[in-house]
């Protein structure tokens, strides 16, 4: 098992009323009468703080996001954030997961392929190179770009990031998105021929095939709950089967919410303000602006209405902590709780790689780094050796990043 640390950098201080007053927290949300600029500087360092931290104590790897235009998580640029973790990292073996880059976002796309190569020279070939489809409602209203596009602008984009990285002469590009006349970065990226690749995504058959097609990790990111998600993983799990590929649970990342208190009474008072700021307030979003029309293809637009993957975020806002731990969403609660609940859920979906969120909603930042610690030193040597007595090979996580105990049985 691979254990990261994952950040979301949310806004931690919107006023009780705030989703009264305002009709979403993302895309249509004004900065300002809403944040502080001090606020915002002190949230950056605390996030870097909070995963160099992680770091330091022994999480597998650190890893960044990217969004926009809200106040969910305003990483706009992960490549920045990612820097300054290889550099704070560097000697060590953790991972840098950039989860990453959004490569229909920027044109050209080779910018991602340059960024990327640079991160992971910085970090000595520990870097993880996430390919994200990207929200619709990013690429839609803060892009400004047509939905219907994104699925082929963002395959585009894979193939000649990819063949950039991997080519040893310039050439040109003629695509029916990108044309460019040369194509010849500088660097290449420190790990041969490329980082390994993760997809992020959360209820899109189409990137269950795009992943099982050039055979990569797949992550999957839902904030509801390792219950619900059963049957999307279990559809994942039987195409991958379907395609003939094998079963290693290095295959699959999962993302999970985790907060450990003393007892588990005390975890209600630690951690259920956070939790039910963070679904109530961060996730105020009218479905609309989630999905914008043309963002699926029939497929998955077939498969969300039919499998139903997340529930209404208006429902959200009647549940309380208790629901929300009850159910998975997040995991929060003693030592050895959470232990047996992440337990229970890695080897029930098969994870092989583990994304835990130990700041999430409004988490005060002395909390985080405590959590930080305590699941340092309580889960992360619990969970570790699921998966060894079974001898899978990780091979979406960079050699430079491999675990001691690993490189020595390898």
């Amino acid at each position: 098992m691979k254990i990261a640390c994952f950040h979301l950098m949310p806004y931690r201080d919107l006023e009780p009323d705030f989703e009264q007053k305002h009709k979403s927290a993302w895309f249509t949300l004004p900065f300002e009468g809403v944040a502080d600029r001090q606020k915002v500087s002190q949230y950056y360092n605390w996030t870097l703080d909070e995963l160099e931290h992680a770091a330091k104590l022994g999480f597998d790897g650190v890893c960044t996001n990217e969004h926009h235009q809200n106040a969910y998580g305003f990483m706009v640029n992960p490549n920045m954030m990612g820097s300054v973790l290889a550099r704070a990292t560097r000697g060590t073996r953790t991972a840098i997961i950039q989860m990453g880059e959004t490569a229909v976002f920027l044109n050209p796309p080779i910018r991602v392929a340059e960024e990327y190569a640079m991160l992971d020279s910085i970090s000595e070939g520990r870097m993880v190179a996430g390919f994200p489809v990207g929200l619709g409602g990013d690429f839609s209203y803060s892009y400004g770009m047509a939905p219907i596009e994104q699925r082929a602008r963002y395959n585009e984009a894979h193939d000649l990031i990819v063949k950039a990285w991997k080519s040893h002469e310039p050439f040109a590009w003629n695509g029916k998105y990108y044309q460019l006349p040369m194509v010849n970065i500088w660097p290449k990226p420190s790990q041969q021929p490329h980082p390994p690749i993760w997809v992020p995504g959360n209820a899109s058959p189409s990137t269950w095939d795009f992943v099982i097609k050039h055979d990569y990790s797949y992550c999957f990111l839902t904030y509801f709950g390792a219950k619900g998600a059963q049957h999307m993983v279990n559809g994942y799990w039987e195409k991958v089967a379907a395609a003939g590929r094998d079963l290693n649970p290095y295959r699959l990342t999962f993302l999970v919410p985790v907060g450990i208190s003393e007892t588990d009474e005390q975890a209600e008072a630690d951690f259920g303000a956070a939790t039910e700021y963070f679904y109530h307030k961060l996730l105020h979003l009218p479905e609309q602006l989630m999905l914008p029309p043309g963002h699926m293809n029939y497929q998955s637009l077939q498969h969300v209405f039919t499998k139903r993957p997340f529930p209404p975020f208006e429902e959200l806002k009647r549940h309380r902590f208790k629901d929300f731990n009850e159910q998975d969403f997040v995991v929060c609660g003693s030592a050895k709780t959470v232990t047996e609940r992440l337990t229970h859920i890695v080897k029930t979906l098969r994870v092989g790689h583990l994304l835990l969120l130990p700041q999430f909603g409004s988490l005060s930042h002395q909390r985080t780094m405590e959590n930080i610690e305590r699941i340092a030193k309580n889960v992360l040597p619990q969970l570790r050796p699921i998966w060894d007595n079974e001898g899978w090979e990780d091979r979406w996580w960079p050699h430079a990043a491999q675990p001691l105990r690993q490189v020595a049985a390898a």
